[in-house]
């Protein structure tokens, strides 16, 4: 369930900010109302004539619609003045894309816009990690809250359970373990990896990380390793004969190998031919480099 009570304070706007945004509700809400034949006109002169006076008409008009949908997003804890922004664009996106021909009332076209693009927006910053890349994760982002206050007020106690998870799957369309994923998704926050395990301790959640990676050292090690690798497998085929050498390195050597009969055709002889010069280069090659690397058979295994 979506309950961000503990707002961080990056999502708090100033007073100023706040005066700034209730002066731009009150202009919206202040805008007249267009009648339809007034609004198909505007719309078609900025589509056939560029005219940015219309639009800008078309455009303050339908605001209002911007700063409802913005206060029904609210909960989620981000900016009211951000929210704006965001339904500001997709109101802009629909005034270019509105097509008057179609006897539609700007006004349904352009919510859908607004909705969207400020699921976007809610999307991309309610967490640091990427909340919703689907379709029914999307779904189930915006809807869990409401479905899930639904259900608890039908059985008249908190939490889900198994049951209320079913329905809910059944309702959106989507697996029952994306309503569980999304479930435990939301009910927890983002904590910095710098804040103390507990109040009057010192220690930081970053300090019990563990990292599998190579240290330094390791890195430097495998690096030489690899170069001295490299020089031995290079001698060992400076002893084998420019045919051999070819097919080794075709065959081994290469990141896309080339198959034993493209190689007959090349070499002009057999593909059972190539793979017996093949067997008998890599011996050579095992024979020249024992004694040098310690596990040749693992060498070999990785070539």
């Amino acid at each position: 369930m979506i309950d961000r009570k503990q707002t961080t304070m990056s999502h708090i706007d100033d007073p100023q900010t706040q005066k700034a945004n209730l002066s731009y509700i009150r202009n919206s809400m202040a805008e007249p109302i267009l009648e339809k034949e007034h609004e198909l006109d505007l719309a078609r002169r900025w589509r056939d004539k560029g005219d940015e006076k219309a639009l800008h008409e078309l455009v303050r008009s339908y605001t209002r619609l911007v700063v409802s949908a913005a206060a029904k997003f609210r909960n989620y804890g981000l900016p009211m003045g951000d929210l704006i922004q965001e339904g500001n664009i997709g109101l802009m996106q629909a005034a270019n894309r509105f097509e008057p021909d179609r006897d539609l009332r700007f006004s349904t076209y352009a919510t859908w816009w607004i909705r969207s693009a400020m699921q976007d927006y809610v999307l991309r910053n309610w967490s640091i990690v990427r909340t919703g890349t689907t379709a029914a994760q999307k779904s189930l982002f915006f809807n869990l809250r409401r479905l899930r206050a639904k259900i608890e007020r039908d059985q008249g106690a908190e939490g889900l359970g198994d049951a209320g998870r079913t329905r809910i799957a059944k309702e959106l369309q989507v697996n029952l373990k994306d309503v569980e994923e999304m479930e435990s998704r939301l009910a927890g926050a983002d904590n910095s990896l710098n804040a103390t395990i507990s109040d009057d301790g010192e220690e930081e959640w970053q300090n019990f990380l563990q990292d599998d990676r190579p240290n330094p050292e390791e890195i430097v090690i495998g690096m030489r390793d690899a170069k001295t690798r490299s020089k031995w497998l290079e001698d060992a085929l400076g002893t084998l004969s420019d045919r051999e050498q070819k097919i080794i390195r075709d065959r081994h050597l290469q990141y896309e190998t080339v198959t034993l009969e493209d190689l007959g055709k090349e070499l002009g002889v057999s593909k059972e031919r190539v793979r017996q010069l093949e067997a008998r280069a890599m011996e050579k090659l095992k024979a020249s480099m024992v004694g040098k690397i310690d596990g040749v058979g693992d060498f070999f295994a990785a070539m």
